[in-house]
């Protein structure tokens, strides 16, 4: 039986932006020597700062960012980079849409490449990274 998929949980607008391929790389406080497939869940409740939704600029990015709940997309993680310092981490805002001024300590962004939407699949998420069994990726 093969191994069950594995998903990280993002708040919308910025899983919509990562399905699009318009955010590349996910901060987070924590690092991972995970790679691979990983599934991109939508949370259940958005992150209200209006620098994301600013990002919502057409019918279509709308639409994915109104998903929530559920598993929106699939990508390869490839690297974990760490973050130093706020000029390297500014280097890479238009990688991962942050402002600058959000730099702290130790940050972690999370590189995907190969990212593709998946249609809507409703599955409660969970912090970390966690399992979806019985999920097949089509």
């Amino acid at each position: 039986m093969a191994e069950p998929l594995v998903a990280i949980s993002v708040k919308q607008p910025w899983a919509a932006l990562i399905v699009a391929g318009l955010k590349t790389i996910e901060i987070r406080s924590w690092a991972t020597r995970r790679r691979g497939t990983i599934l991109i869940h939508a949370g259940k409740i958005p992150d209200e700062r209006p620098e994301g939704w600013e990002r919502i600029t057409t019918p279509e990015l709308k639409l994915a960012a109104e998903l929530r709940g559920g598993i929106v997309g699939v990508a390869n993680l490839v690297a974990c980079k760490g973050y130093a310092s706020a000029r390297t981490f500014a280097a890479d805002a238009n990688l991962h849409l942050n402002d600058p001024s959000w730099f702290a300590p130790r940050l972690n962004g999370f590189v995907f490449r190969d990212i593709r939407a998946l249609d809507f699949y409703p599955f409660i998420g969970q912090t970390l990274f966690f399992r979806v069994n019985g999920y097949k990726l089509s």
